[in-house]
């Protein structure tokens, strides 16, 4: 079953009413994870170049990200529950397949044999942070498809499998008060990668909490990654105090990544209340590109957005106020729908209008453009695409982050953590 590419002209999208014009985005950037997804396992590919043959690489944090982007079409109506449920059962059983690490995959897997595919020389086996965002993306699916059939309970078990055989606890290193990234049977602990400071990283704490088995004590979370350089701030950037993270916030994967199941609405603890910490992060990088100190070509209110990705001049950057090489990257605009819609679609109709075909492909936009050296990727990320489909739905439902917080071992973890969350009050007799 094919999704139908939408041919529609660039600026004929753009004039479209709001939530019509965001129904296709979401829509075409599906397709990455539906038309585009490794032929073998289902599960989404690192990425896709326009032109080229796959390499079957595929992405184990951008195939979470890619199961809650199926749910988004099954919910909309763009792929039949039937045929979803089709493409997870087998993406599920390619995970069985690959070698996994103490319960933990690696950042990247072959999709056809599922052997580990290293991203250096020490870094070549299980990856914690990636396998949480799989883990996000399946707890989500977990909830979602909650029919009593023979078939979806067998699903669901198989989900709890994998979610119940991450050893969280080993990736502390025999009980330090931190996580580690990192783990290899040929290089142990060598990366060294401490799960520091405030970045992506807040759901990998919160599912090591929450574990069946495995848990890590909530102490790690509160002497690890709450401590030391990168997480408290209190400095102020255009006018605008910014509670945690490093000088300007960094890149605003940050408001993503974790948040595609977290839903940071009410959501606050010890340290911060994530809602409004995630809003004047989206600001402080808006204010940065319409003041433009560099003075890069294009920047300005409708074109904002630095995050990681590709770019022109270092392959991979993550982009970020401070390290601004006038790369634009369109995920990191749109991902922040929740935070800013007026401002984001106001960016996402120019995308459309001034950029055209230059940027608005058969899987929605590329990974990147820099209107200072007149270039455009040529590229599609996982990692990119799917918080496009599902911060946007977020915006519009909630769906992804009402699924996630209802799963019992979250809230469990949730108040381990001494969190508060409208979903913790509503479950209290």
């Amino acid at each position: 079953m094919k999704l139908p590419k939408d041919d529609r002209d660039p600026k004929a999208l753009a004039a479209l009413p709001d939530d019509a014009l965001v129904d296709a985005v979401q829509r075409q950037t599906f397709r990455y994870f539906w038309d585009g997804a490794d032929a073998a396992s289902g599960l989404a590919l690192d990425r896709r170049t326009v032109g080229r043959e796959p390499d079957g690489k595929v992405a184990i944090g951008g195939s979470g990200f890619g199961i809650m982007a199926l749910i988004v079409a099954v919910e909309r109506g763009w792929v039949t529950r039937e045929a979803a449920l089709e493409r997870l059962r087998r993406m599920v059983d390619a995970l069985f397949r690959a070698t996994s690490y103490h319960g933990a995959f690696p950042h990247f897997i072959d999709g056809t044999s599922g052997a580990t595919i290293r991203m250096n020389r020490k870094d070549d086996a299980a990856d914690l942070v990636e396998t949480s965002f799989l883990l996000m993306g399946l707890l989500c699916a977990r909830q979602y498809f909650d029919e009593d059939t023979k078939a979806l309970r067998l699903l669901r078990g198989d989900i709890d499998t994998l979610w119940h055989d991450v050893e969280w606890n080993w990736f502390t290193q025999g009980g330090r008060n931190v996580l580690y990234w990192h783990w290899s049977p040929n290089n142990g602990w060598a990366m060294d990668h401490e799960i520091r400071g405030w970045n992506e990283c807040l759901v990998t704490y919160l599912l090591a909490v929450a574990a069946p088995r495995h848990a890590i004590d909530p102490k790690v979370y509160h002497r690890g990654s709450a401590a030391g350089n990168g997480f408290d701030n209190r400095q102020s950037y255009s006018g605008i105090e910014l509670p945690l993270g490093m000088p300007y916030g960094g890149p605003l994967f940050f408001t993503h990544y974790s948040f595609c199941g977290l839903d940071p609405r009410g959501l606050a603890d010890r340290y911060a209340d994530y809602w409004d910490l995630n809003c004047r992060h989206v600001q402080i990088n808006r204010a940065h590109c319409i003041a433009n100190p560099n003075g890069y070509k294009g920047y300005g209110e409708s074109c904002w957005g630095l995050t990681a990705s590709d770019d022109h001049k270092e392959g991979y950057l993550a982009h970020a106020p401070d390290v601004d090489n006038g790369t634009i990257t369109p995920t990191a605009a749109l991902g922040s729908l929740p935070y800013a819609p007026a401002e984001v679609l106001q960016v996402l109709r120019h995308f459309l209008a001034a950029y055209g075909d230059r940027i608005w492909k058969e899987y929605g936009f590329v990974d990147a453009f820099c209107d200072q050296r007149g270039w455009a990727a040529q590229t599609f990320l996982a990692i990119d695409q799917g918080p496009i489909v599902v911060m946007m739905e977020n915006h519009r439902t909630g769906l992804l982050w009402k699924l996630f917080m209802s799963v019992p071992e979250v809230q469990a973890g949730l108040r381990a953590l001494e969190f508060t969350s409208p979903h913790l009050a509503s479950t209290e007799p």
